[in-house]
């Protein structure tokens, strides 16, 4: 089984080196890593060279958003499994991709998600929010609940069938997806009881100031699929206030 890992970046050189090393150093053989680039202009791309021995793939050119580089990066890939490390984000430890791949071996399934942990932007050994992603069940999709976009592997074929990215949203293009893949499709789920990415907190969907954007793209995603949009947004919110409660008691 051969996992595609892409990682997407417009000018990220403070973080960029974290996650291609917390690929890198995966201890499981077969993994064809691609990074797709914006054209960035802040030396991004002196760091991703660095590195080219071990990036199978790597494309720079103008984009209109991460949403179509990360499109762009599917459509590129040639393994089973497609799994995305955004550039600010890194993988939790060098055994993840390993216990992924048996999960799918032991399960065959077409989707899989797990647990991760959003850690402060200076200092990603302090833990701000645990998200734990519990069983699924098609009922709490409906009821706003979604796992934690950057845990989730799916099998490529699947995505081409399904449909990729919507490129229309700037934030909830992941939200669309996840919504669509595990309330509309008829998917094998699988959950993976442990911690397979640290994020940092502040990107797209954490900025404070991006976060109207968002409540506007999450509520006409779900009317888009003929559900309530503010009371399924105002649902969704909510499972989240158990992960910042549960970060104060434990370590990442």
């Amino acid at each position: 089984m051969k996992i595609s890992i892409i990682t997407t970046c417009y000018n990220r050189a403070a973080t960029i080196q974290g996650a291609i090393e917390s690929v890198s150093v995966q201890d499981f053989p077969d993994i064809e890593y691609i990074i797709v680039d914006g054209l960035s202009n802040d030396g991004s791309m002196d760091i991703i060279n660095k590195y080219k021995d071990r990036v199978a793939k790597i494309v720079s050119e103008r984009d209109h958003g991460m949403y179509e580089a990360i499109n762009k990066g599917i459509r590129m890939a040639t393994g089973d499994i497609i799994g995305l490390v955004h550039s600010d984000d890194f993988l939790y430890d060098n055994h993840v991709i390993s216990d992924i791949v048996k999960q799918f071996e032991d399960t065959d399934a077409d989707f899989l998600y797990g647990d991760g942990v959003f850690v402060n932007a200076n200092d990603i050994n302090k833990p701000v929010r645990n998200w734990i992603g519990g069983s699924y069940h098609r009922w709490k999709v409906a009821c706003g609940w979604l796992p934690l976009h950057p845990t989730c592997y799916i099998r490529k074929d699947v995505m081409m069938r399904e449909g990729l990215y919507d490129e229309t949203y700037k934030i909830a293009a992941d939200s669309d997806l996840l919504f669509r893949y595990l309330f509309m499709a008829n998917l094998k789920v699988t959950y993976l009881k442990r911690k397979i990415i640290r994020m940092r907190m502040g990107g797209l969907s954490t900025d404070s100031a991006k976060r109207k954007l968002m409540w506007d793209e999450d509520v006409r995603m779900y009317r888009s699929h003929g559900r309530w949009g503010v009371p399924t947004k105002i649902m969704k919110m909510m499972w989240k206030v158990p992960q910042f409660i549960e970060a104060k008691f434990m370590k990442a």
